[in-house]
């Protein structure tokens, strides 16, 4: 859960606290409320979450617009609403257990937490990793464990997870992935390489049931994934 964090990195100027926390609810209801995110702890974490503290300070005046951001090392801050659908397509209602590939700044493991229990978050960039993992720990989210490596086969000593997220595209479903989702759990990811449809994968006793949401566009999956 977010402790205060806005406020401690951005110092005492109570204007630049309230200028962002306008632009933040701003862009849930313009970007997130108006496309049809409907989840209200979704939408509770989108007001929340202080977006501009996981980007560059070179862009953090754009942090609340409608598009992605870059964030080095070729990787981006995926567009707010693609974070709110994502999270929504999880269906989570508090205290599950989650797993995210490709942490990315941490913005997305940081409103995974503000519903989920517990997040475990993989990011093979070790940069971007410690950075994540240093931003999370000075804004205060206790139940995020951000682990540097591969995600391709994801967690097997945290397994089984209730939800997965995959934030990079492979061009196929990974199928470890799959096998450390509980029954009932679900994997949203983007899938395919020039052409990726944004899809979720639900678990079963009998199988899986594949179903596309939306076009979109994610940084391929590297790593292990490009093997296959």
């Amino acid at each position: 859960m977010f402790d205060g964090g806005d406020k401690l990195k951005t110092g005492d100027n109570g204007d630049d606290v309230a200028d962002y926390t306008f632009k933040r609810i701003k862009m849930v209801e313009r970007q997130i409320i108006s496309r049809g995110v409907s989840d209200s702890l979704v939408i509770k974490a989108m007001r929340t979450v202080p977006r501009h503290l996981f980007i560059p300070e070179v862009y953090q005046n754009e942090a609340y617009d409608d598009g992605p951001l870059p964030i080095g090392y070729g990787q981006t801050i995926s567009q707010p609403y693609i974070v709110a659908l994502m999270t929504e397509l999880m269906h989570l209602k508090g205290g599950e257990k989650v797993l995210e590939i490709g942490t990315g700044s941490g913005y997305q493991a940081a409103i995974l937490s503000e519903i989920a229990g517990e997040v475990h978050t993989i990011e093979i960039v070790s940069e971007l990793c410690h950075k994540a993992d240093s931003t999370l720990r000075s804004l205060g989210y206790k139940n995020v464990y951000v682990h540097c490596g591969d995600g391709y086969r994801g967690l097997r000593d945290e397994a089984p997870f209730d939800a997965v997220m995959l934030t990079a595209a492979p061009n196929h479903i990974p199928p470890e992935l799959i096998k450390q989702l509980k029954n009932g759990g679900v994997l949203v990811m983007p899938l395919g390489t020039y052409r990726q449809e944004l899809m979720t994968i639900t678990k079963s006793d009998t199988g899986v049931v594949e179903q596309k949401v939306i076009p979109v566009r994610f940084v391929p999956m590297t790593g292990e994934a490009e093997e296959h």
